[in-house]
């Protein structure tokens, strides 16, 4: 993976350094629990969260839909989570998504790896992806064969990554959004501080349950 290679890079140039790199701080793994339950709870709320389906599940349902329609699903990979399935100009791929220390960033061999933008969870990372217009280039077909990790210098240098677009989230035919989950969606796109509007508690609450537009 590109990120941990370049990680090693710069651990060997530190080790000649008078001044070497602290160490970071200490991790409470409570902290690892409450990252990915929250995560989670806001993925079975979303609707487009689709489980434990595989890849070519996945390729099927993005099949026939439009460019920059998206699902999350479980990595079949198993030192991964989570998945995001696109589809692209080039047909429906796959990229992992990375968590470590309470932080979710997107798997990728992009040039800028070493600069991608993590965040406290993964739908935080689609709404800021959707609203760039634009994510880092893909790792095709992640989970078809997740024992085989490609080599990244061949893989960049064949040139064949491919740029993903987020446009709509593809929803699980059995979890359709209610009316109520539409309503809190057009309230937060339309809205800077929801919580600061003047609405009952319960419906503050409501909307603080899941504070995205996506």
């Amino acid at each position: 993976m590109v990120a941990r290679a370049v990680t090693a890079v710069h651990h060997e140039e530190r080790r000649g350094s008078c001044c070497p790199h602290p160490s970071p701080p200490p991790w409470d793994p409570a902290e690892d629990l409450h990252s990915i339950t929250t995560t989670f709870q806001y993925l079975q709320t979303s609707g487009w969260y689709w489980g434990s389906i595989s890849a070519s599940e996945a390729r099927e349902a993005l099949l026939k839909k439009s460019e920059g329609t998206f699902l999350i699903r479980d990595s079949s990979h198993p030192q991964y989570m989570l998945a995001l399935s696109v589809k692209t100009h080039c047909g429906p791929t796959s990229v992992r998504i990375e968590y470590s220390r309470g932080s979710f960033w997107l798997d990728s061999i992009s040039p800028d790896l070493p600069h991608l933008q993590s965040f406290p969870d993964v739908l935080s990372l689609i709404q800021h992806y959707m609203g760039s217009g634009h994510t880092p280039q893909s790792q095709a077909s992640d989970d078809i064969h997740p024992k085989t990790k490609p080599d990244p210098a061949m893989h960049a240098a064949k040139d064949s990554g491919v740029p993903l677009k987020l446009m709509h989230p593809l929803h699980k035919p059995e979890a359709f959004p209610s009316l109520q989950h539409l309503t809190r969606l057009t309230i937060n796109r339309h809205a800077s501080c929801p919580d600061q509007l003047p609405l009952p508690k319960p419906l503050l609450r409501y909307l603080q349950d899941y504070p995205f537009h996506i």
